[in-house]
């Protein structure tokens, strides 16, 4: 019976020590959240601050390109280097409309012939621009220069093998259609071209020479991709006049070849109109040469 008595005992001394400690626990938990609930009820209201709105920052516009109707937003080909060339040109020719201005000045038109000019960097191009602007300078040989068959050219005429090969698919073709185009003159070195423009100034006067003859280092023959034809007959300035003309008007293209100094294209060519003087582009630049009544000149500053 007395050991009975004393695990009551201890039960009764284990309980009571496990409910002290659940006391405590609850007061302890309870004092806790009374704490968390007084600081969150205390707590100082955050003051609602409104977020001001930043002031938009203005477009910054270039009075210079105001002066142009921002024409810069509408065309592709404005060159942001040349706004001071564009702004001078459109105020010394207020006849021209803006497009107009830009054309003329990406052609180089506002500046001197000859005086103003550049060597060319890529000078074995496809559609390397020779002109009063651009120029190929004393030593400059193109790449692959080839003889075209006698059956299409007088002896010894070479043009840069892929425009040779091209030249003489045109010939045949216009052969096969009864017509008969023959080159004349095709690649000219520097040497040959200082001999013929000096003849030529000599004859005519400087003056009308670089209406119809590039000086030396500026000819485009001097490229390997320029030919002058004729139909075997009539002098070559009468090709005009020929079937085979009319024919190459139609057809040229399709070979990759443009009549280089068209009529009515003077200003942007620079040389008065060789319906005799045709240029190899190849067909993809030569479709759309055709097709929008445009030069070299303008293509390259359009595009």
């Amino acid at each position: 019976m007395a050991t009975v008595r004393k695990k009551k005992i201890k039960i009764k001394k284990k309980n009571f020590t496990i409910f002290i400690i659940i006391i405590i626990l609850v007061i302890f938990t309870l004092f806790e959240l009374t704490n968390s609930v007084v600081k969150f009820l205390t707590k100082p209201k955050e003051e609602v601050v409104e977020k001001k709105e930043e002031p938009k920052k203005e477009k910054k516009t270039n009075p210079k390109l105001d002066e142009l109707d921002n024409i810069n937003e509408k065309l592709s080909y404005f060159k942001e280097y040349n706004i001071n060339r564009y702004i001078e040109y459109k105020n010394s020719h207020p006849e021209l409309d803006i497009v107009q201005v830009i054309k003329n000045v990406n052609m180089n038109l506002d500046k001197t012939p000859y005086v103003e000019a550049t060597e060319i960097e890529d000078k074995n191009s496809q559609i390397v621009l020779v002109n009063k602007y651009y120029y190929l300078g004393d030593n400059f040989t193109p790449n692959n220069l080839e003889n075209i068959s006698t059956q299409y050219a007088l002896s010894n005429m070479k043009l840069v093998n892929y425009a040779k090969e091209a030249y003489e698919r045109m010939a045949k073709a216009a052969k096969e259609e009864g017509l008969k185009i023959v080159a004349m003159s095709t690649y000219r070195d520097y040497t040959y071209q200082v001999n013929l423009y000096n003849r030529y100034k000599k004859q005519d006067g400087q003056e009308a020479a670089d209406t119809y003859s590039g000086r030396p280092g500026f000819s485009e023959h001097q490229t390997g991709l320029a030919l002058d034809v004729y139909n075997g007959k009539l002098n070559y300035t009468d090709f005009a006049k020929t079937k085979e003309f009319t024919w190459m008007s139609e057809h040229a293209h399709e070979y990759g070849f443009i009549l280089r100094f068209p009529e009515g294209k003077e200003k942007e060519t620079g040389y008065k109109y060789e319906s005799w003087h045709y240029r190899y582009v190849g067909t993809e630049v030569a479709t759309y040469i055709k097709n929008n009544n445009i030069t070299l000149e303008e293509y390259i500053a359009t595009k």
